[in-house]
């Protein structure tokens, strides 16, 4: 990456300060753009989703996972629940969605309780022995009791299609019934659904899968407790990364616990002979990069403060501008052959094409994607009847409660004390686009144009080719759209 008028600025940038300068390019097409990350996650998108609590979850990881991208299990989830979640996403299938599935004599309310749970908006009614018997949606229970049974109101003629199709025939099969959603059974078994949407997207997005063909998923360890303990237990499920992750990356204690992990590792990789990468953070300067990296650290987080729900600039002034931060640790990064995932400050796809010119390996996103269907909380509606969903910053007294329940009363009282971070912040489900394969959509698209733009075929091209402006505030105001007339 270079800058437009050849001078480095002598203040540090954040992505709204910035443009992209469009190059000569003989790339004609989006989908000429290939989008694979080179960190060793096997992601064929440069999208991680966020450690924290109120994102990352089963639906969240499989969904993901399925696009090209890779979610990392918080740190504070209790060891039962993120076995039982990696479990679940390794036997997701791969192409066909997880139908969300009810019985005959399930009730309509139940029912229609659970459709939010996934984006396609149908259940399938299953028996005891998982064969397909209808299907049930929104529209099925209009004017209906709530305490009438699924099997009243179901569509009992269902359209189930086989596997093995391409996308193409699927979509196909789809738009000649005049359906949207359709049940993927053999033999009259339930394997999975597939939506129209789901079908196109199969034959643009590849999954990110693990050496055994399985869907990816990463989880987080923190820097006190048994560490090793923790480690070893997160290898022998099968996950994919291991994420050491701190808010303050450049410390003694994660210093500690990385020597550790990198130690489990090692002795894991003997053992199997495959590598997990080992990705640490946060940092924010080229220094503490190079440290974590000679450690063993094969990716770094970067970003100390500009997530939506972190209140650390705001309360301590510590932390630093995202991009000349993404960009300084990645020219370290390179240096000794790791490389960066940029956390946090992300609004807008351009932010996200930005972090990559900058050079990072992939960008993680949080708070963007706790207003989706496939986050862990429940859908609230507010007086205007907007749909929203909770979200908190993983430093915040709710987060830190979550971390510290097994500690003393007195310990869990003292950290109490010491939030940063908002406890409880709506983000709003955006009705075009309520899902997060929707959100990756449209963020894929804007990244594929930006490559296209620079002339730029991958993501090495990209960071490469890429030319960056300055600009004003008025600048930055200008290339937004107006969604009214002025």
């Amino acid at each position: 990456m270079k800058f437009y008028d050849g001078n480095t600025p002598s203040h540090d940038l954040t992505y709204n300060d910035v443009f992209l300068v469009p190059q000569s390019s003989e790339v004609s097409s989006r989908f000429d753009v290939d989008l694979s990350t080179h960190d060793g996650t096997g992601t064929t998108i440069p999208i991680v989703v966020s450690n924290m609590t109120a994102i990352s979850g089963r639906r969240m990881a499989e969904t993901v996972a399925r696009r090209g991208g890779i979610t990392i299990i918080p740190q504070d989830i209790p060891a039962d629940v993120v076995a039982a979640t990696v479990a679940r996403v390794k036997a997701a299938h791969t192409i066909f969605d997880t139908p969300v599935t009810v019985s005959p004599h399930t009730t309509v309310g139940e029912a229609l309780s659970l459709l939010p749970k996934r984006a396609h908006g149908a259940a399938v009614v299953i028996d005891e022995d998982r064969s397909v018997l209808g299907t049930f949606d929104a529209k099925s229970a209009i004017e209906i009791d709530r305490f009438a049974q699924v099997h009243e109101v179901a569509h009992l003629e269902p359209l189930v299609l086989p596997p093995g199709l391409t996308g193409e025939e699927y979509f196909s099969r789809l738009e000649a019934a005049h359906e949207t959603f359709a049940a993927i059974g053999e033999e009259g078994k339930l394997l999975g659904a597939i939506t129209a949407k789901g079908a196109v997207r199969s034959t643009i997005y590849q999954p990110a899968l693990d050496p055994e063909g399985r869907l990816v998923i990463g989880a987080a360890v923190g820097i006190n407790g048994d560490v090793r303990a923790k480690a070893e237990s997160l290898l022998a499920l099968g996950i994919d990364v291991i994420v050491v992750d701190t808010a303050h990356g450049h410390q003694s204690r994660m210093v500690q616990a990385l020597k550790v992990v990198t130690e489990v590792r090692d002795a894991h990789q003997a053992a199997t002979g495959r590598r997990i990468p080992i990705a640490a953070g946060n940092i924010v300067t080229a220094q503490g990069t190079r440290e974590l990296i000679e450690l063993g650290a094969d990716i770094v987080k970067v970003g100390v403060g500009p997530g939506a729900m972190c209140t650390t600039r705001m309360m301590t002034g510590v932390g630093r501008p995202q991009f000349s931060a993404v960009l300084d640790c990645a020219q370290a990064a390179a240096e000794l052959g790791g490389h960066i995932w940029a956390d946090g400050g992300v609004r807008h796809p351009r932010d996200v094409a930005l972090a990559l010119a900058a050079g990072a390996g992939s960008v993680m996103i949080g708070s963007w994607f706790a207003g989706t269907l496939e986050s862990p909380g429940d859908v609230m509606t507010d007086a205007d009847g907007r749909q929203f969903k909770n979200s908190f910053g993983m430093a915040s007294s709710r987060a830190v409660t979550n971390r510290t329940r097994d500690n003393a009363g007195f310990e869990r009282a003292r950290m109490a004390l010491f939030e940063e971070g908002i406890s409880s912040s709506r983000m709003y489900l955006d009705p075009d686009r309520p899902g997060v394969e929707d959100q990756l959509d449209q963020i894929t698209a804007g990244m594929r144009s930006s490559f296209t733009y620079a002339g730029a075929r991958s993501l090495p091209e990209f960071a490469e080719r890429a030319t960056v402006g300055i600009q004003s505030l008025a600048g930055y105001e200008e290339g937004r759209p107006l969604h009214s007339s002025w």
